[in-house]
């Protein structure tokens, strides 16, 4: 969608750790007009699936969410990350790792509002590494729902031979590639491919993430050289293992 591509090489900034900056206008102050449009695109994109929910992870993500619901004119259920008082009865759960805060959480849904007759289009502002999907797969597949899609404003990073074996087989025109996915099958893929990047801005946020290790794993060796550890086996020995 160019109209957003726009928007972030317009207002958008590369953090250290590959980090895309982007809450002028999608996850802290929401550009109400340009989620409208994103919610128009994500429909007509899923305008054959009968998709009669929409599901997202709190909290970022929940703003486009219903936008894109509106669009559908269908109701939005979001996982939530702890168990409040107002949840009461049995949940669905998954474990999600948060790419930008670098923590696990216990994501869950109300049994109450996913069942097996849904058909879930999961939205979502970002994709790092996909920990998040796949806890909203999980929660889905828990309910006995169809994954009818999945929707994501933004994909960080550049794509590598090797990453999917799908994109592999459909843009590169790898062979022996593994395309038989029934329950999430890949329908289309956008982007382009660079021969070599044209700007600096085409490898920024990995250049600056691969600085930052260099510099993780040059402190860790530092510290190891300072602080030396030695493991006292018979200690060991007796620390039972927790299955």
């Amino acid at each position: 969608m160019k109209l957003l591509k726009d928007r972030i090489l317009k207002d958008g900034v590369v953090k250290p750790g590959n980090i895309l900056k982007v809450d002028s206008f999608l996850n802290h102050q929401m550009d109400v007009k340009l989620f409208r449009q994103m919610g128009e695109e994500f429909k007509k994109r899923f305008a054959d699936k009968p998709i009669n929910k929409i599901l997202t992870v709190e909290a970022s993500g929940i703003g486009i969410a219903c936008i894109v619901a509106e669009c559908f004119d269908v109701p939005v259920v979001f996982a939530k990350k702890s168990k409040s008082v107002n949840i009461d009865g049995e949940v669905y759960n998954a474990e999600v790792e948060s790419f930008t805060h670098k923590c696990k959480n216990q994501v869950l849904v109300s049994k109450k509002f996913l069942n097996p007759e849904d058909h879930i289009l999961i939205i979502d502002d970002f994709l790092a590494n996909g920990c998040a999907l796949q806890g909203l797969i999980s929660i889905v597949s828990q309910a006995g729902g169809t994954v009818e899609g999945i929707g994501i404003a933004i994909e960080k990073g550049l794509y590598q031979p090797g990453m999917n074996a799908i994109v592999d087989y459909l843009i590169f025109n790898k062979e022996n590639a593994d395309t038989t996915d029934t329950e999430l099958p890949v329908k289309d893929v956008c982007g382009k491919i660079l021969e070599s990047p044209q700007s600096y801005e085409d490898v920024k946020g990995p250049v600056i993430s691969d600085y930052q290790t260099y510099l993780d794993q040059k402190w860790i060796k530092k510290l190891r050289k300072k602080y030396p550890v030695t493991i006292r086996k018979e200690v060991l020995a007796t620390v039972e293992e927790i299955e």
